[in-house]
C-alpha cells in the first residue's frame, strides 16, 4: 500500500497561476484516507518491537519522498498537489495540510524515547537527592541531640554516685564519732602514722627556729659590716685614735666575713629541712589521707552489706545484696592497695630522714663550732666538705644585661 501511494505521489504536479497562487481545484482525500488507514494499522500492531522498527523506516522513506516532491513548490502551506496535466480534472488532488500531517507523524515516530523516558527519572533523582539531604541533616541533628543527652545522663549518674557515696561515708563517720559503728583498725600502721605526724610537728618547730636564727644572724652581720665601715672612717678622721679604730674595723670586717660564711651553711641547713618537712613528709601524709578516706569508704560499704545481710532474702533483697557485695569488694581492693602504699612510703621516708638529718646536723655543728671558735680555715673547710658555694655580695641582683 505504501508503494502505491509513493508511485501516485510521484506523478503529481502543482498547478500555479500567473500570480503565483494555487488553483481552486477540489481536493482529493484518497491519499489522506490511505495514510489514516496505514497509521491505524500501525497503532494496532504497535506492541511488537520489530513491526515498530519497520514502520519507522517506512515513515522515514515517505518523509524523504515527500520532501523531493515538495522541493519545487514556492509556498507549500498554500498549495495543492494534483495528478495529471494542467488541464486534468480535479481528481487526485492532495491538500498540503494532509502532507504536513504525514510529516509531523513521521517525525514523532522517529523521535527517540530517551527524552521522554529520562525526564521523570531526572526529576525523581532530584527529589531523591533532596530527600537524602533532608534525611542527612535530620540524622546529624538527631545524633547531636543523642550525644548531648548522653553527656547529661553521664553527669547525672556521676552526681548520683557521688551523693550516695558521700551519704554513706558521712553516716559511717557520725556513727564512729558517737561510738555506734565499728571501724577497721591496723594498730601497727596507726602507730607509725602517729609517730610521723609527731615528728613532722617537731621538725616544723626546728625549721621555724632555724629561720629565726638565720634572720637574727643576718641582721647581726649587717650591723657588724656597718660598724666596721664606721670604725674605718673614724680612723681616718681621728689621728690620735687611728690605730685603735683601725684594729676594731679589721676585727668587725673579719667577723662579718665569717658570719657570711656561717649564713651560707645555715641557709643550706634550712633549705634541706624545709624540703624534708614540706615535700617528703607532706607527700607521705597525703597518701595517708587517701588511705584514711579509703578506710572510711570501706567501712561504710561493709556496714551497708552487713545491714542488708540481716534483712529479708527475697528476690529484690538478693539483687541489692549482690550489688552491695560488688561495691564492698571494690572498696576493699582500694583500701588494701593504699594500705600497702602507705607502708612502703613510711619505710622509705624513715630511711631518707635519717640520711638527710645525719648530714645536716653534722654540717650545722661543725659550722657553728668553727665560727664561734674563730677558726676561719675550719669554717671554710666545712663548707667545702658539704659542697656549699657562697654567693658573692650582690649576686641576687640581676645583671644590667638581664635587666635589659
Amino acid at each position: 500500500m505504501t508503494d502505491s501511494i509513493m508511485s501516485k505521489a510521484a506523478t503529481m504536479e502543482i498547478p500555479i497561476n500567473s500570480n503565483g497562487d494555487t488553483g481552486t481545484l477540489p481536493e482529493d482525500d484518497s491519499l489522506e484516507q490511505a495514510a489514516k488507514l496505514q497509521w491505524s494499522l500501525d497503532e494496532k500492531v504497535g506492541s511488537s518491537r520489530g513491526t515498530r522498527l519497520i514502520l519507522e523506516q517506512e515513515g522515514k522513506q515517505k518523509k524523504t519522498d515527500l520532501q523531493q516532491v515538495m522541493v519545487s513548490g514556492p509556498n507549500l502551506n498554500e498549495t495543492s498537489i494534483v495528478s495529471g496535466g494542467y488541464g486534468g480534472t480535479a481528481e487526485g488532488i492532495i491538500p498540503t495540510s494532509s502532507i504536513k500531517d504525514l510529516r509531523t507523524m513521521a517525525r514523532r515516530s522517529s523521535v527517540p524515547p530517551s527524552s521522554s523516558f529520562f525526564c521523570p527519572l531526572a526529576s525523581q533523582s532530584n527529589e531523591y537527592k533532596g530527600s537524602n539531604m533532608h534525611h542527612s541533616s535530620s540524622n546529624s541533628s538527631m545524633m547531636a541531640e543523642e550525644a548531648t543527652r548522653g553527656v547529661a545522663v553521664e553527669k547525672l549518674e556521676t552526681v548520683k554516685k557521688w551523693g550516695l557515696n558521700t551519704y554513706k561515708c558521712t553516716k559511717q563517720m557520725i556513727s564512729e564519732r558517737f561510738g555506734r559503728g565499728s571501724r577497721t583498725v591496723d594498730l601497727e600502721l596507726e602507730a607509725q602514722i602517729e609517730v610521723l605526724r609527731d615528728t613532722k610537728r617537731k621538725y616544723e618547730n626546728v625549721l621555724r627556729l632555724a629561720r629565726a636564727l638565720t634572720n637574727h644572724f643576718y641582721n647581726m652581720v649587717q650591723t657588724q659590716h656597718a660598724l666596721g665601715d664606721t670604725f674605718a672612717d673614724l680612723s681616718q678622721k681621728s689621728p690620735e685614735l687611728r690605730d685603735e679604730f683601725g684594729y676594731n674595723a679589721e676585727t668587725q670586717k673579719l667577723l662579718c666575713k665569717n658570719g657570711e660564711t656561717l649564713l651560707g651553711a645555715i641557709n643550706f641547713f634550712v633549705s634541706s629541712i624545709n624540703t624534708l618537712v614540706n615535700k617528703t613528709m607532706e607527700d607521705t601524709l597525703m597518701t595517708i589521707k587517701m588511705y584514711e578516706n579509703a578506710r572510711l569508704e570501706f567501712d561504710a560499704y561493709r556496714s551497708d552489706l552487713e545491714e542488708l545481710s540481716m534483712g529479708p532474702r527475697d528476690a529484690a533483697a538478693m539483687a541489692r545484696i549482690d550489688a552491695a557485695q560488688q561495691q564492698y569488694q571494690v572498696q576493699k581492693d582500694k583500701y588494701e592497695r593504699l594500705r600497702s602504699d602507705v607502708i612502703i612510703k613510711l619505710k622509705f621516708l624513715e630511711e631518707n630522714k635519717v640520711k638527710v638529718m645525719h648530714k645536716q646536723l653534722l654540717l650545722f655543728h661543725n659550722a657553728i663550732s668553727a665560727y664561734f671558735a674563730g677558726n676561719q680555715q675550719q669554717l671554710e673547710q666545712t663548707l667545702k666538705q658539704f659542697n656549699i658555694k657562697l654567693r658573692p655580695p650582690g649576686a641576687d641582683k640581676p645583671s644590667w644585661l638581664e635587666e635589659q
